[in-house]
């Protein structure tokens, strides 16, 4: 056996699977706040995105945040969250 075991994560914008370290955490926590988890240790409901902006655009068209937070999301916190990914 090889020690630990890789812990893989579904982006919710292009739905691919990679490991936890390769994508960015994105939290909504009990205060109904959504935010980057720069930590990845953040209390709250977390959904993974990958490190492109891109992907954060496909998320936001096929509502993979909201449906992760079963919560609708404004486009403020979608423009917060473009501001946060660059940088």
């Amino acid at each position: 056996m090889s020690g630990k075991r890789k812990v893989g994560r579904t982006c919710v914008g292009c739905r691919n699977v990679k490991e936890k370290k390769e994508l960015i955490r994105v939290v909504k926590n009990n205060e109904n706040e959504i935010f980057i988890d720069k930590t990845g240790r953040a209390n709250g409901r977390g959904a993974y995105i990958c490190n492109d902006l891109n992907c954060l655009k496909l998320a936001r068209e096929n509502k993979g945040l909201e449906k992760s937070f079963k919560c609708n999301i404004d486009n403020e916190i979608y423009e917060k969250l473009e501001g946060e990914f660059n940088e």
